[in-house]
């Protein structure tokens, strides 16, 4: 579907190089700045990797020697990482953590809760980083951000009509936006599976009518959720059974000619899941210990606990990273607040449950957003055709985003003072305390699992490439009928633009979809900042 670039035969550019390592440095403060200032104020977190883009490539038009080499277009997406990591990673998975104890009132929990998301966030990426280009999370699955970040990459490399048509898509993704019209998700539907995005489509139109058609707040009957915990279920059985394959046949283990192999083999990503589940146990008695949590439960209730939250945070980042990965969207707080829901139903103290919403909050969004930026490299190697070269280069892509992960976990325990002082918490902490504060009413537990049923089926019906029941939960717990609609109307076109020009013509149409992504995130980026400046 795309234009597959050049492959390189030099070495790729590494993360240690001093140059490379200052700019990211530079670029991570930025971001986590950013994401800090944005997320504290509107209660979002604005995707950076664009930016990142921008600057890198700004700077690589600088007429000095030492500037040059940042025209290289894998520099470009190392920077690209590593800004797009701290601002996710200090606004998401640290800032929203740490402030959920302060606002419950124990502010000796802050410093436990930041040292243990800061190990949540970090094992999360390295599941990704073990999990990325195998059968479950594939390199050639759509991961439409990166796909735009990589686009205006190769569009400041090259020029052309790529280049043109990119412009185009971006100046769409602007205006669009600035209609209201939801442009990533016209773009995303042209680059993702049709089956996932109908599905998404069909969801974000029942949550946004159901109360118009049927006089039915889904809502309020915890129907989403209920959808995604049987969704969820499922899509991790079916993420398992990939690999606990014990007996193949020759025909299942041989990949056409012409197919690009995965870089994870399923042995390997077998014992990487195993190898993180004990990794989220260990950084769980860690916060355990550090917070003095054996002291609020009995010991087995203490094990419970621990157990618990290892295994909500390897669901948590299944769901999210699938979401994330076909739709380029993900319900990271109402996939952590299903999973908050759950643990107040299983009687844990609301100090625990403060620790576990901000635990398995701290991963979800580094496994998409990483999966995003790992997409963006995947498309510069050349599309996994040099496997040497793509596992050299994520490799550093990896240290890249460790870079912006430490400089964003400094920012956020340097500055979260300052932005608590100011009565400045990011909007859904407080939802969580509300609801670990006011309980859950036990007959939830009925709507939770009556709806988890079509959840469940639907999920195992569309199997684990379509995902139809992860896309349809996501669409469920999303508060945006403008988005489904356009959903549909993309899916129209791009079904019409394939029965009359056939599958070729989809390749320009998929650079201009990148460019409406791109634009979408500029145009919020930018309106962000504004809004911001004007609340000062």
């Amino acid at each position: 579907m795309m234009k597959m670039p050049a492959l390189r035969n030099e070495e790729h550019p590494s993360a240690f190089e001093p140059s490379m390592m200052l700019m990211n440095v530079c670029l991570s403060f930025l971001g986590a700045i950013i994401g800090l200032q944005i997320i504290t104020t509107l209660g979002v977190t604005p995707n950076t990797s664009i930016i990142g883009v921008l600057i890198a490539l700004i700077i690589s038009r600088i007429p000095f020697s030492a500037f040059l080499k940042f025209r290289n277009i894998h520099r470009q997406n190392l920077a690209q990482t590593a800004i797009s990591s701290a601002t996710f990673g200090a606004a998401n998975s640290l800032m929203l953590p740490v402030a959920i104890p302060f606002i419950l009132g124990r502010v000796d929990l802050v410093w436990p809760m930041l040292i243990g998301a800061t190990l949540g966030m970090s094992i999360d990426m390295c599941m990704l980083y073990w999990l990325f280009d195998s059968k479950a999370f594939p390199g050639k699955a759509a991961w439409p951000a990166g796909i735009a970040a990589a686009e205006a990459i190769k569009a400041g490399d090259k020029g052309g009509k790529q280049a043109m048509l990119l412009v185009w898509g971006i100046l769409g993704g602007i205006v669009g936006s600035f209609f209201k019209i939801p442009m990533s998700a016209l773009g995303i539907t042209m680059i993702a599976n049709m089956w996932a995005m109908l599905m998404f489509a069909i969801g974000l139109l029942l949550r946004g009518y159901s109360i118009a058609w049927f006089g039915i707040d889904l809502n309020a009957m915890y129907v989403p959720h209920g959808f995604m915990i049987g969704a969820g279920l499922v899509a991790g059985v079916q993420i398992l059974m990939i690999f606990l394959r014990k007996h193949k046949t020759s025909d299942e283990n041989t990949q056409p000619a012409d197919e690009t192999p995965y870089t994870r083999d399923d042995n390997s990503v077998k014992v990487s899941i195993i190898r993180g589940f004990v990794l989220y146990i260990l950084a769980g008695c860690i916060l355990a210990l550090l917070s003095g949590l054996y002291t609020e439960m009995s010991m087995g209730m203490l094990v419970f606990w621990i157990m618990f939250a290892a295994f909500a945070c390897i669901m948590a980042e299944f769901i999210i990273g699938l979401s994330a990965m076909h739709s380029g969207w993900f319900p990271a707080f109402a996939t952590t607040l299903i999973f908050l829901i759950i643990g107040t139903l299983l009687g844990f103290p609301p100090v625990a449950l403060a620790l576990l919403v901000g635990f398995v909050a701290s991963g979800g969004p580094a496994f998409a957003d990483g999966g995003f930026d790992f997409r963006s490299g995947w498309i510069l190697r050349g599309m996994g055709k040099n496997p040497e070269f793509e596992v050299m280069g994520r490799y550093h892509q990896f240290i890249s985003a460790f870079v912006g992960f430490g400089v964003g976990a400094i920012t956020v325990a340097l500055s979260h003072d300052m932005y608590f002082s100011q009565n400045l918490f990011p909007p859904v902490a407080k939802v969580f305390v509300t609801t670990i504060m006011a309980g859950v009413d036990p007959s939830i537990i009925r709507n939770l699992l009556l709806w988890a049923v079509p959840g469940a089926i639907l999920q195992a019906v569309g199997g684990s490439s379509r995902q139809m029941g992860i896309m349809m939960s996501t669409g469920l717990l999303i508060v945006s009928p403008a988005a489904g609609l356009t959903v549909i109307a993309g899916l129209i076109v791009r079904l019409l633009v394939i029965k009359i020009k056939g599958e070729d013509a989809m390749i320009p149409v998929t650079v201009m979809a990148a460019g409406c992504i791109a634009g979408d995130a500029l145009y919020g980026f930018f309106n962000s900042l504004l809004k911001v400046g004007l609340k000062k």
